[in-house]
């Protein structure tokens, strides 16, 4: 029976992949390994608490005493979703980036090859790739061109586990993802920003123009592709996901209006990101071919579960941005 050793799995995305994993394969168990930063909240998990194939483990993937801690439970797999990962913060301070993605990717990549597991998933970005003219998409075969310091962190790390997999013959595969939205997503990306904002009839800021296009997916499809990279995927493979649905940002921000009944009186336009990326889509085509992987969720109909789940699930919106859960987990934990 699998052990996966997931890391990251109290942030959006790993949330929900131990949600999907636990809830549709009964033969598997999870260790969640979280280090629960601003990003980490439990609060994602709390209706599987005490599932008997679901074990929680505080612990940062930058520790060497932590990780091969949690490896010792005889863990067979690990799939990597830890990290720092708002292009914001990055331009503020890199420093937790670099620590986070490249350092911490290379002591999970040590202690995967220490405890001989059978595949490691490293679960990465198509920020990668860098921005995209009006025309084209980004295959696993395009050059990486990272233009954030949290981009960049990521192609250093996804580097690592090709140098890994080349060198040691570590069993590995690196996915890469365009722009996931859904339940649980903290709210300081784009939709679930927008979506809590308006709600309150606070004003949603765009970054310059709002012509910045990118390629949506929901979060339980990136979960089944990252799944079917782990069971399916070939050592040293690359494997794109994308949801075949781009979008500029200044439409989104006003299908969100619509759906919301909110004026476009409330759009603040404020000066772009330094840097900032002008068009991502995914060309997903492999792992449609090779994993039997394909997008299912709507954008329309994803769009509007993940609105209904904000507003189903105003007191978890309310912990995070007062920061309510932080002080929780600081009583439980220590310092965080």
């Amino acid at each position: 029976m699998p052990t996966v050793l997931v890391t990251g799995g109290a942030g959006f995305i790993g949330s929900n992949f131990v949600r999907h994993l636990l809830t549709s394969d009964p033969a598997v168990s999870v260790i969640n390994f979280d280090a629960l930063t601003y990003a980490g909240n439990l609060a994602n998990l709390t209706d599987l608490a005490t599932h008997p194939r679901y074990t929680f483990i505080k612990g940062d993937i930058t520790s060497r005493a932590d990780v091969r801690s949690a490896m010792q439970r005889g863990v067979t797999d690990v799939i990597n979703f830890a990290a720092e990962s708002h292009v914001d913060r990055s331009i503020m301070d890199s420093g937790p980036f670099v620590r986070t993605n490249v350092l911490g990717t290379q002591v999970l990549l040590d202690a995967a090859r220490e405890f001989n597991v059978k595949t490691y998933v490293q679960v990465s970005t198509d920020e990668v790739f860098g921005s995209l003219g009006p025309t084209g998409y980004f295959t696993e075969e395009t050059p990486l061109h990272p233009n954030s310091p949290y981009s960049a962190s990521k192609a250093g790390a996804d580097l690592l586990v090709q140098a890994y997999q080349h060198t040691f013959g570590l069993p590995a595969v690196i996915t890469r993802c365009s722009n996931n939205y859904g339940p649980y997503q903290f709210p300081e990306k784009i939709i679930p920003l927008f979506i809590t904002n308006l709600l309150n009839n606070e004003p949603v800021p765009v970054y310059g123009d709002g012509q910045q296009v990118r390629d949506w997916i929901h979060v339980l499809d990136h979960c089944r592709g990252v799944e079917a990279a782990w069971r399916k995927g070939k050592s040293g493979e690359v494997y794109n996901f994308g949801g075949r649905c781009e979008m500029p940002n200044l439409a989104l921000t006003k299908l969100l209006l619509r759906l919301l009944g909110k004026p476009e009186s409330l759009i603040r336009y404020v000066a772009d990101r330094p840097g900032h990326d002008r068009r991502y889509a995914i060309d997903c085509a492999k792992a449609e071919r090779e994993l039997g992987w394909s997008p299912q969720v709507s954008f329309d109909a994803g769009l509007r579960e993940t609105i209904a789940w904000y507003q189903a699930n105003a007191e978890w919106v309310s912990s995070i941005k007062t920061g309510a859960y932080r002080a929780y987990y600081q009583k439980q934990y220590g310092k965080l």
